[in-house]
């Protein structure tokens, strides 16, 4: 039986550590799998409760770290080294920047055969200044001269990684395996009433207001600020009751709530719910299919992204998505319409254009939705992930 080490940041929520968990419980028993990572940050929520419930067994390493260190980053080098000599993996399979840069140089020193990394977002741009951005970018090229098979886990990104490490004549080091993850627990059923009706009690938002979510880590890649600033451009054009509800937590929390204060608008804190905000702040919900029904409309403002999960759930639970086109972004939404759903990077005025037209058309977003929703679940279920990556692991250990 092949053995695979499977390496990622640390486990807190996001894509990387759901796409690792449903490959680690479902390539078996065909593969034997180790999952290793590194600690949550303290303002992040922890992910191991998905591991638990999938019965998958991982392995914390805290000396892996966020934050560059050369302390901490070489004692994880170091401890992966060992754990390399220990379990003899046949492959290595290294998900986002820390993970690939400390798994795959020890790969190289372990003379692990057969070294697959998989980029779920990157740091070419948007993430650091013009010297550290550089800086990994040569970093990233020399570590793809040591890996046998790079995944992008959309088209779009394949072509932005080919064109900054300069592999674009070498299409085939380069596979798109699109994410997968559990979308059965996001369709519509017959709970999603009583679920709308507990969230919308609990956060004190009016049945008939049209509620504007926003769900993932409060960081500045995120770019929450265009978020609120068109918020309240559409608050002041609209004849109808909307909130924004912010799902999430991180660095920015508190520098957020002052500048949507600072916007004019109210704001709803998860110690203080106050009735019909303009904005309301819930932190972290770890069963987040339970909020879907209370939202209308989920948005999504980023610099930058890989393949945003939230995207993929929301449209799943029949809610349309409203986007900045960026990333793998325009691979998760089907083109009808993209031109009302997808606004250029940065662009206030256009996104809230999108998003008061469709806050306003209630019918047609209803249709959208409805014609999106069985194509997004096919697409992005952990089946054709699992099966998609059993291919490429087989065709690897032939050659």
């Amino acid at each position: 039986m092949p053995k695979i080490l499977r390496i990622v940041n640390r486990f807190n929520l996001g894509g990387p550590v759901f796409n690792a968990a449903y490959l680690t419980k479902y390539l078996s028993p065909e593969y034997e799998t180790l999952l290793v990572g590194g600690e949550k940050e303290p303002h992040e929520d922890s992910s191991t409760y998905v591991l638990d419930n999938l019965g998958v067994d991982y392995l914390v390493l805290p000396e892996m770290k966020r934050p560059v260190s050369l302390g901490d980053d070489y004692r994880a080098y170091k401890t992966i080294c060992r754990i390399i000599r220990e379990f003899r993996p046949d492959i290595i399979h290294t998900h986002a920047s820390k993970a690939g840069l400390i798994g795959r140089l020890a790969a190289k020193k372990t003379g692990v055969p057969i070294v697959v990394h998989t980029y779920h977002g990157h740091v070419f741009h948007s993430y650091f200044g013009k010297l550290k951005t550089t800086i990994f970018t040569a970093f990233e090229r020399y570590l793809a001269t040591q890996t046998t098979k790079i995944i992008a886990i959309s088209q779009q990104q394949k072509e932005e990684i080919a064109h900054y490490l300069k592999l674009e004549k070498q299409d085939s080091k380069i596979a798109v395996v699109q994410l997968g993850i559990d979308t059965d627990k996001f369709i519509p059923s017959r709970h999603w009433d009583e679920h709308r009706n507990l969230f919308r009690a609990q956060w004190k938002i009016s049945q008939e207001a049209v509620a504007v979510g926003i769900i993932g880590r409060l960081v500045s890649i995120k770019n929450h600020t265009l978020f609120f600033d068109a918020f309240a451009e559409v608050l002041q054009h609209t004849t109808r009751k909307i909130v924004a509800v912010v799902v999430g937590d991180g660095d920015l929390r508190m520098a957020l709530q002052q500048y949507a204060k600072h916007l004019g608008l109210t704001v709803s804190l998860p110690e203080m719910p106050v009735p019909n905000a303009d904005i309301v702040f819930t932190s972290w919900i770890r069963q987040v299919e339970t909020v879907y029904p209370a939202l209308d409309i989920v948005a999504l403002t980023s610099f930058n992204e890989g393949t945003p999960v939230s995207l993929i759930e929301a449209q799943v639970a029949e809610k349309l998505v409203v986007s900045t086109n960026v990333g793998g972004v325009r691979d998760v939404i089907p083109q009808k319409n993209q031109d009302k759903l997808l606004s250029p990077s940065g662009n206030v005025k256009e996104f809230a254009q999108n998003l008061r037209y469709w806050i306003e058309h209630d019918d047609e977003r209803q249709t959208v939705v409805a014609e999106n929703a069985p194509i997004i679940h096919q697409q992005f279920h952990y089946n054709r992930l699992v099966n998609d990556i059993k291919e490429l692991y087989r065709d690897l250990l032939r050659r």
